[in-house]
């Protein structure tokens, strides 16, 4: 059944009615909420203003916006040499290109030295749709998870995209934000919690078989998988692990132990992934048989958001058939 203690949309389980947004618009929105608050908050682009949504930021506070241009590597730089005299910056662009292009600078000049710099990686995963393979991130959570002294968030819908922004803001470290293009469901609410480093468990049966561990898009289709399942007498458990870095090693053991198997689900490559994070941790902590839902080594292509996400089994049905699969 689903965690109420969460907050979560009273009508979670009819995609008809919730609101739909893309974690993009949620972004944007924390970000004026996080200037607001702050007069350190500054933001920089890479030519895609509107396209990540800084351009909101950009009409309120257009003193405190500076455009890049197509540079991703000069908008690394720039970035940490203003947090470094105590500016709050936030760098955007496409996670293709940031951190794709500027892994580099993003590790010599932000991480090394631990200036509270923001990367924000939008247009991430398949969905990006007919942009096609170039424009399709799908390794980002791999080559930004290993950087020492980085937070790394993926926020499960656009109202937890906006909590995750004002946090981040506030927490002093180099981190990382990925978002999607893709409008997807509003299923957590303005109460529901959020905090770096506290996954939550959104649907929690009594006697689970099988426990997904998900993030971004793929939380909301693990919920809607979980309640069909249940209808066939297969009992799942799903946590939203947003915050990929730091990984809560305690709560993700717990959870791995209530469950006779975990599947992990992302829109990202299955190696170096949000999944193969949680199979580092039970590793070490709770050995646990484990597959994965996830790009299987191979690039995206182009096609409408709908179809790439169902060809890659990336919704409620190609979870459903992959735990299927893996029971029998």
């Amino acid at each position: 059944m689903i965690n109420t203690e969460l907050q979560l949309h009273s009508d979670i389980f009819n995609t008809d009615i919730l609101d739909q947004a893309a974690t993009r618009d949620g972004f944007g929105k924390g970000l004026v909420e996080a200037a607001d608050a702050d007069k350190n908050v500054v933001a920089l682009c890479a030519d895609l203003a509107e396209s990540t949504r800084a351009h909101w930021f950009k009409e309120k506070y257009p003193d405190r916006y500076i455009e890049l241009g197509v540079a991703e590597q000069n908008l690394a730089a720039v970035a940490s040499g203003l947090a470094n005299y105590g500016k709050i910056p936030f760098m955007m662009s496409y996670a293709a290109f940031s951190p794709g292009r500027n892994w580099e600078q993003i590790r010599s000049t932000i991480a090394l030295n631990d200036v509270p710099a923001k990367i924000v990686g939008a247009h991430a995963g398949v969905s990006v749709g007919p942009d096609g393979a170039t424009h399709q991130a799908l390794e980002d959570i791999a080559t930004i998870r290993v950087i020492p002294n980085m937070t790394v968030v993926v926020p499960a819908d656009s109202e937890e995209a906006c909590k995750a922004t004002l946090a981040i803001a506030k927490n002093n470290k180099p981190s990382y934000i990925r978002l999607a293009r893709a409008k997807t469901p509003i299923f957590t609410t303005s109460d529901t919690p959020f905090e770096i480093g506290v996954p939550q468990v959104v649907y929690e049966s009594e006697t689970p078989k099988v426990g997904i561990i998900a993030c971004g898009s793929l939380v909301y289709q693990s919920i809607l998988a979980a309640e069909a399942l249940k209808q066939e007498g297969i009992e799942v458990s799903v946590m939203n692990l947003s915050t990929i870095k730091p990984m809560n090693e305690k709560a993700v053991t717990e959870f791995a132990q209530k469950v006779d198997r975990i599947v992990s689900a992302e829109e990202h490559q299955i190696h170096g992934g949000m999944g193969s994070a949680v199979a580092e941790v039970l590793a070490q902590h709770a050995p646990t048989k484990m597959s994965f839902i996830g790009m299987h080594d191979r690039f995206g292509e182009s096609g409408s958001p709908d179809e790439l996400l169902q060809e890659f089994g990336f919704t409620k049905e190609g979870i459903i058939e992959h735990i299927k699969s893996q029971l029998s």
